[in-house]
């Protein structure tokens, strides 16, 4: 069976051919110039869970503001991917390798959860994948014998967190704290920490350290351990659902039980206020950040507010969840397109190579002078640092100390 085409019927497929190249050529002349594409892998499916939407609505906003000003490399627009990990570092994982074969795909933004990015190494080590960390806090993240490090942090450090909040128990004279943290490598980081910074601040000892599993029903039995054990205070660290857990039980106590909490940020990145209820207006409870919209910059914070609205429902402050996340991704987009029009490529080696050389800059967060250099991936610092209440609608707001 002859299978060729008739001379009058392959002119006419080479017509179509032809046509369909040459229109498909103009639709794309039209669309504009190809778009710099950056990745979010967070955890936008798990229940109650807001910080992944955090960073999204930052990075959104600052791509709003590049895009309007004429995008990066020469009127190249950014564009956004997003995957879910739901907080499962098998999916993670699966989603770095998916970035790393994506061309034009410059660096990947990841979420709240340190324990996923922590399993992520080795394959962010093998792909080569710029990894930009606007919210996790585990110091392995950075300091992951990569040669060269394809990491950078704007956000939290543990090794930074944790003595902030014993000095927060300290300045209340509250020096016998009890450690309640997550059995994960983030938990595990925070314990590390706090060991290092005790004989730093005078009079203050550990009385004890409780280990919690993710998702356990019920913390008040090990809460209980540490204050028999001679706890003034309690050392958080948890995410939403747990401590939410942790604040109702609490405040079920008799007041002369209620020890204050100070907790680490991961509470800040889900539905925290919504689920503890009325209880947690019963307890002292604070938490660490390295920002509030309340104190930054009146004229920055206008121009985020107005950026944001038009890529989101925010209007207002209040209307903002999971304010670091938001900020950080915020000025890591920012500062990202600068090394990527100092690079003058998409070239993932080279932008990493020009993130370690940008000149100073102001953000929304602080003035970065430089945000990062070949020694140092890490953004914040401990001038940045706060403890913030909730008030009573729910809304984060810097504390008096």
């Amino acid at each position: 069976m002859n299978t060729r085409f008739p001379p009058s019927r392959l002119v006419r497929w080479l017509r179509r051919s032809l046509a369909c190249a040459v229109l498909s050529g103009g639709l794309a002349q039209a669309a504009g110039p190809q778009p710099v594409l950056l990745g979010i892998d967070g955890e936008f499916g798990l229940d109650n869970s807001t910080s992944a939407q955090a960073v999204e609505l930052g990075m959104r906003t600052a791509i709003a503001e590049i895009n309007a000003a004429g995008g990066v490399l020469g009127g190249r627009p950014l564009e956004l991917v997003t995957k879910d990990h739901r907080s499962i570092p098998a999916r993670g994982i699966r989603n770095i390798q998916e970035f790393a074969r994506m061309p034009g795909l410059v660096a990947v933004f990841g979420g709240r959860f340190s324990p996923v990015i922590i399993e992520e190494l080795p394959t962010l080590k093998s792909t080569r994948i710029l990894f930009m960390a606007p919210w996790s806090s585990a110091d392995a993240i950075v300091d992951n014998d990569m040669r060269p490090n394809y990491v950078y942090r704007l956000s939290l450090r543990d090794s930074l967190a944790m003595p902030r909040l014993l000095q927060a128990a300290h300045r209340r004279r509250l020096d016998r704290v009890g450690l309640l943290l997550t059995n994960t490598s983030w938990g595990r980081s925070n314990a590390e920490a706090a060991e290092r910074a005790v004989p730093a601040i005078h009079g203050m000892t550990i009385a004890g350290t409780s280990w919690y599993n993710w998702r356990d029903s019920s913390l008040v039995g090990k809460y209980q351990q540490l204050r028999a054990a001679g706890a003034q205070a309690i050392v958080l660290v948890a995410n939403d659902d747990e401590a939410a857990v942790l604040v109702r039980e609490v405040a079920a106590l008799p007041k002369e039980q209620r020890l204050p909490i100070l907790s680490h940020w991961g509470v800040t990145g889900g539905e925290f206020a919504k689920l503890a209820g009325p209880a947690l207006q019963q307890v002292d409870f604070s938490v660490i950040q390295t920002f509030s919209f309340w104190k930054a910059d009146p004229a920055r914070v206008r121009r985020f507010l107005a950026s944001a609205a038009k890529v989101s429902p925010v209007r207002r402050i209040e209307d903002i969840q999971g304010p670091v996340g938001v900020a950080h991704a915020y000025d890591l987009t920012h500062i990202l397109a600068l090394a990527i029009d100092r690079a003058g490529s998409t070239d993932r080696r080279l932008v990493r190579d020009a993130l370690e050389h940008l000149p100073a800059w102001r953000g929304l967060v602080k003035n970065y002078a430089p945000p990062f250099t070949p020694a140092r991936h890490e953004a914040l610092g401990p001038g940045e640092l706060l403890m913030a209440r909730y008030r009573d609608d729910g809304v984060l707001v810097p504390a008096q100390e």
